[in-house]
């Protein structure tokens, strides 16, 4: 029963291990999505890019990287995070990104 043991356990940890970087992986697209939901809110009532970007960086996972852009009418927030380690070492998902884009409330354009 040892040997059974010896082989067995590395395997459930191992399993457990992609599972808890699985349900990571799922809070950290939540939180993306949630970042650039805050960011271009803000940006969209007329706040500063630098406003929105850090409003942003607080909601988002750790590592994450903030872009903010926007043409005429429109805004755009896009959030980047890494996997989380054990999947991003497998090579299974490269990156967490979220992408939201909204009409500005102010009635302000950028020029192009």
């Amino acid at each position: 029963m040892t040997a059974e043991l010896a082989v067995a356990v590395p395997s459930l940890l191992l399993v457990l291990a992609l599972g808890l970087s699985a349900v990571q992986l799922g809070v950290d697209r939540v939180r993306c999505a949630d970042a650039a939901q805050v960011g271009v809110r803000l940006l969209a009532r007329g706040e500063s890019e630098a406003v929105a970007r850090a409003a942003a960086l607080r909601v988002a996972p750790g590592g994450a990287v903030v872009e903010v852009g926007g043409a005429g009418a429109q805004v755009e927030v896009t959030v980047r995070a890494p996997a989380p380690p054990l999947l991003g070492t497998l090579g299974a998902v490269p990156r967490v990104e979220a992408v939201v884009v909204a009409r500005r409330e102010d009635g302000w354009e950028v020029e192009p």
